[in-house]
């Protein structure tokens, strides 16, 4: 997915007039992802809530349900990635609608582990956190193509060391050193991908088949994103029940 982004940014002759064409584009991603953390709250909280988690469980851990909803965005992302090109904005809506409700039944657990106010409280600080940074990748004039990609390294080593740890070492102190290196590497992305995409809103034109994919595909990115700082977040500043 960031390889198609990348080969989008040099067909952009603005970087600095928040023309029309870009403020609708940049609308339309922050819709898109807007509608995709509602839809993965209201499914965490109502999987929570009804007593459907425990479906996700069993004696020893989690149930082979619960395996393939934790992994099964992970999947989903890769697919994404190679699909881009190949599927219509119809099809890539209906894969983000479905990535946002299995994401939201793997994070449900959120509603058992820790308190309602806490999750609100770090909804919040994520929202800010995420706004800033987001902020800081549309108006830096400094080029942050190089650090973005050794950020997107970083994180795929990350989340490598962090499957291997939920598989195999269960250390809550790694996970714990993996959350703070995971917030840092994804404000970073943030700022990164909003530079990306203002590159690539600034070329488009609002209204064609093109632009709403393109918005679409801006908006995974910064949805998954969201939900990697809120994740970290809850896990270092979040009171369990």
């Amino acid at each position: 997915m960031n390889d198609y982004l990348n080969s989008q940014r040099d067909t952009v002759l603005d970087f600095t007039g928040e023309s029309t064409s870009l403020r609708k584009f940049f609308t339309q991603v922050f819709t898109y992802m807007t509608i995709g953390l509602a839809i993965s709250g209201l499914v965490a909280w109502y999987f929570a809530a009804s007593g459907l988690i425990a479906l996700l469980f069993n004696q020893n851990g989690l149930s082979l349900f619960g395996y393939i909803v934790v992994f099964s965005p992970m999947l989903i992302t890769l697919f994404f990635g190679r699909a881009i090109q190949r599927l219509s904005t119809p099809a890539l809506s209906a894969v983000f609608i479905g990535y946002s409700i299995l994401l939201g039944m793997s994070i449900s657990f959120i509603f058992v582990v820790y308190t309602t106010t806490s999750i609100f409280q770090v909804f919040l600080m994520t929202a800010v956190t995420f706004a800033a940074f987001a902020v800081l990748g549309f108006t830096t004039k400094t080029d942050l193509t190089k650090l973005g990609m050794i950020l997107g390294i970083g994180f795929f080593v990350m989340v490598i060391i962090s499957v291997l740890n939920f598989l195999v070492f269960k250390s809550e102190s790694a996970s714990l050193i993996m959350s703070y290196i995971g917030v840092i590497l994804t404000i970073g992305l943030i700022a990164y991908h909003v530079q990306q995409l203002k590159r690539i809103g600034s070329g488009a034109e609002y209204g064609n088949m093109e632009t709403s994919k393109l918005a679409l595909i801006g908006a995974f990115t910064m949805y998954v994103s969201f939900i990697n700082l809120f994740m970290f977040l809850l896990r270092i500043f979040g009171r369990r029940e």
